[in-house]
Parts: structure tokens; sequence; C-alpha cells
């Protein structure tokens, strides 16, 4: 990606030098929400098919949710103190505030065109190891995650090593992609239909609260994609590969595999890797919000 001429974003917090509590699990976290004709609304979950999901534990289930907002497995949601703005030091560090900035500028004019009211930007915290969140304890080992008590995405960048080497999906775009993903997150809470989808999601079964989970991720694939339809200008050639190969190579599938287990769908939280790749490229042809209603789709 070209990201030389970005700035720096001003909603980074450095929290690396800090130390936290550990917790447990990983995966992409985050929250749902449904969008039907352009607004958000949950008349479409009736369609949701009990697909089941988890490939370890499921993050919803370690961050939690009552009324809209993260718990923790340990207790109620403690919102961290704020922070200053980091001083980023580095180009590794640059490269995420740019990926940052340029979400911001992008939702900032898509949230009055697109939804009708203006984005609330959130915050990136940088950790390393193990770190306290809004959302309770958590750890490196749950990668890049979004806690909505606080309205932050947590990232220990070393992640993107970790997607590179591990899962062999390398390139600036992909760690792009990933930091894109999370901010769906932040999109979907901040359009009011979290709490609502965390209180379907308490009245079902493991497996229907399983399939919530699957559309909720999936749909956050298809909102990164959007962000990178407006950013075309941005890519170089290979990139959109790149986006496509990390989205396949965290698919529930492919780390069942990986882990050395076989490959059981009721254990799905996050899509498989077609799946994955099939909505981030939805969003990447659409380049519109409403084109991701995962909830709504027959198939996905």
């Amino acid at each position: 990606m070209k990201l030389d001429d970005e700035g720096e974003s001003r909603n980074i917090i450095d929290r690396r030098g800090e130390g936290g509590g550990g917790g447990r699990g990983r995966g992409l976290g985050g929250l749902p929400f449904a969008i039907g004709g352009g607004r958000m609304s949950l008349g479409t979950i009736a369609v949701v098919v009990v697909i089941g999901l988890v490939f370890g534990v499921n993050p919803l289930e370690l961050l939690g949710a009552a009324g809209g907002v993260g718990g923790s497995s340990v207790g109620q949601p403690q919102v961290a103190a704020p922070r200053q703005a980091a001083a980023l030091d580095g180009e590794h560090d640059r490269f995420i505030s740019a990926v940052l900035v340029n979400t911001e500028r992008t939702w900032d004019r898509l949230f009055p065109e697109q939804l009708g009211q203006p984005y609330p930007q959130p915050k990136l915290t940088l950790f390393a190891g193990q770190i306290s969140s809004g959302c309770g304890p958590a750890d490196s080992g749950m990668g890049p995650f979004y806690c909505p008590a606080d309205r932050s995405v947590y990232l220990d960048s070393s992640f993107f090593n970790e997607l590179s080497t591990r899962f062999g999906a390398p390139g600036d775009f992909a760690a792009a992609y990933v930091i894109a993903h999370e901010v769906g997150h932040h999109i979907q809470t901040v359009l009011g239909v979290s709490a609502q989808v965390q209180k379907a999601r308490r009245a079902a079964g493991k497996a229907q609260g399983n399939a919530l989970s699957v559309r909720q991720e999936l749909q956050a694939d298809c909102l990164a994609g959007v962000w990178a339809f407006h950013n075309k200008q941005l890519l170089e050639p290979g990139d959109i590969e790149e986006g496509l190969r990390a989205a396949a190579a965290i698919g529930d599938d492919r780390l069942q595999q990986q882990g050395g287990r076989r490959v059981n769908p009721e254990n799905f939280t996050h899509g498989t890797s077609a799946q994955r790749t099939r909505w981030l490229q939805r969003g990447l042809n659409s380049g519109q919000v409403d084109s991701c209603d995962t909830f709504a789709a027959r198939s996905l």
C-alpha cells in the first residue's frame, strides 16, 4: 500500500511497557449487527441458520456482553483509564498509525454519506504480551480484538509477524486488512444493534449463538472490503491478493487443520476460508455498507 503521505492518528495508545492480567482465548473478536436497506435492524436475524462455530474459545464468550458492552468471564467490564496518545517510533508503528488514520478519514466520509450519522473514531491500543482492557484481561494469544466497553482496538503488533510466518500471509495489505476488520467491529458497535444481538445470543442455544458469531465476523470482513474499495488508489499490484490470502489463512477450517484437528463446522466462530474471502471480496466489489448484510444472506 502507498501510505507514505498519510499522517499519524491521534487515537493510538501505547501500553507496551505495562504488565497486565492474563487472559485466555484466541481469535478476532467483536459484536454483530444487521443491515437492511441501508438501515440497521434485527428483522433479518430470524433467517440465521444453525451453522455452529467456535474454533477454540469464542471471543464473545471471553469478552462477554451486557447491555451492548463487553464483559469478561471474571466479572463486569472495567473501563481502562484514559491514556495519552502514543509517541510513535519506527516504521512498523508508523504503518499501523497510517492505516488507522486512513480508516478514520474513510469512515468519517462514508458514515454521513451512507448511514446518515457522524463517525466516532475508535482508539487503537498497542500492547505486548498481556493487557487489562475494558473487557477484562487479555493476551496476545487472542490475536487482535475490539473491546466495545472502551471502544478500542487492541493489537499486539507481533501478530503481524505471526500472520506472515505461521499463517503464510505476508504483506502490508494483509496487515492493513486485519486492522480494518477490527475497525469493522467498532462500526458494528457504533451502529447500535450489538446489544440486541447479544440478547438474541443469550436466548439462543450454543449452535445458534455460534452461527451469529460467524455472521458477525464475515460482516466485519465485508466492511474491511468496503474500506479498501474506497482506497483503491493506494493499492499496489498484489495487494488485494495479500488481503484475500490473509482472510483465507484465518478461516476456521484452515485453523483446525493446522492445529491437527478434524474440521468440525459445529466449532466454527469466524467462518471458513472460502466464506471469509468471499465477504471481503464482496465489500471490495461494492463499496457499500448495505452490501454487507450477512444476517439476511441465505447462504454465506
